[in-house]
């Protein structure tokens, strides 16, 4: 028997090994997924110069989201105007700037569930003491707005003003206006707040009394038709909402 006993061992231990292979098989990889981000975005996303890299509130809730999720992501810097465009072309499959929602942007990619929501700003020279409060207060002037966005979309569509110019950035909108080149500018909020309380030299003011016009949800933007890579990214911002990361994230960047 103990002979026979030392004959069966090899066999059933080759055996059980054999059967977990077909069980458990080799472990899946995460998918990574390439997300688009801008440079020029501060809190949202910017370039930190010290790192070279992007940073900012959408990149931690980016990463966030990911581990949550289930997937990894690899950051791609791509200016505003192009993120959708690199996204419908598969350059990148995923957006996380702030891009509000907007039926028109619908119709070609998909929104995920909110991460942040907020309107436009204004922001005007510093010795412009005018307390403006709507759009219509400079009806006539030469204004300006940050090309891609939605509130470029909304001043062009309202017909009043003398002219709109587009800019590739916020910064580039700051310099024209302290310049004198436009009357006022149009910008995210959280943004234009973030900005301007880093500079205290700023050339350019905050109008305070402003009521915006566009308010809107921030979200996580994929493909239209990719269902897998949105309810990954949902089930993401659920966790992260849930557990207090996406409240942490949003306190640390102060943009409550």
């Amino acid at each position: 028997m103990q002979i026979r006993l030392r004959t069966l061992a090899p066999s059933l231990f080759a055996l059980a090994c054999a059967f977990g292979a077909l069980q458990c098989g080799p472990l899946k990889a995460e998918p990574q997924y390439k997300v688009g981000a801008t440079a020029t975005g501060i809190p949202f996303t910017f370039l930190d110069v010290k790192s070279q890299s992007i940073e900012g509130m959408m990149i931690d809730a980016a990463r966030a989201v990911g581990k949550a999720g289930g997937f990894a992501v690899e950051i791609q810097q791509t200016t505003f105007a192009a993120l959708i465009p690199s996204l419908t072309t598969h350059k990148i499959d995923i957006i996380s700037a702030a891009m509000l929602r907007t039926p028109v942007r619908e119709k070609v990619v998909q929104y995920s569930d909110p991460v942040f929501s907020y309107g436009e700003g204004l922001i005007v020279k510093a010795d412009d003491a005018t307390d403006y409060t709507r759009m219509e207060d400079l009806a006539g002037a030469t204004v300006g707005a940050q090309v891609g966005t939605v509130f470029i979309d909304e001043l062009n569509k309202r017909g009043i003003f003398k002219e709109v110019r587009g800019y590739d950035s916020i910064p580039d909108l700051m310099r024209d206006l302290a310049l004198g080149r436009i009357k006022a500018g149009f910008a995210d909020r959280p943004i234009l707040t973030y900005q301007l309380a880093q500079d205290s030299q700023a050339k350019v003011r905050l109008v305070k009394g402003y009521q915006p016009v566009v308010m809107g949800d921030v979200c996580l933007i994929v493909r239209k038709g990719d269902a897998q890579t949105l309810a990954e990214v949902n089930r993401g911002i659920a966790a992260i909402k849930a557990d207090g990361t996406l409240d942490r994230i949003i306190e640390h960047w102060k943009l409550n």
